[in-house]
């Protein structure tokens, strides 16, 4: 097992920046995402291979109210369904958060058992490449559009 490189003094190396990121992002989604998976993954399904993106939009605009600030997460009107005889179904579907000038680009992937939260793009434009500031800020905006 390697460990990571450590920061200067209170200053977390980049690598730590980044699973800390990572953790907070999840963390903020879980209830989320486990409230998505009410719905029933035929509707999904159907809504995605019938090309119905704004009744996602509306799923994801619903279960979004009841843990984030209004506006703060949206769908990105990009989803998949990966259906097959000898695997549970997965979704995946593409979404944006926006809080405090921090955006970050992501897909939620419901499963069974264990969902996922693949991030593709971090932007904190008023850190000015600091990753600590980067850090603090994402963290700050998360916990800011939380409702609970």
């Amino acid at each position: 097992m390697h460990d990571l490189p450590k920061g200067n003094g209170d200053t977390p190396s980049p690598l730590e920046s980044d699973r800390q990121r990572q953790e907070a992002i999840a963390e903020a989604l879980a209830d989320f995402i486990e409230d998505l998976k009410l719905v029933d993954v035929i509707d999904f399904i159907a809504y995605i291979r019938t090309d119905q993106h704004g009744n996602i939009e509306e799923l994801i605009k619903t279960s979004a109210e009841l843990f984030f600030k209004d506006g703060s997460l949206r769908y990105s009107m990009a989803a998949s369904a990966d259906v097959e005889w000898e695997c549970t179904p997965k979704i995946s579907l593409d979404l944006e958060f926006f809080n405090k000038g921090v955006w970050i680009y992501f897909t939620a992937v419901l499963a069974w058992p264990d969902n996922a939260v693949n991030v593709s793009y971090v932007e904190v434009p008023d850190a000015g490449g600091n990753k600590a500031k980067e850090t603090e800020m994402l963290l700050e905006a998360l916990k800011d559009a939380r409702l609970r």
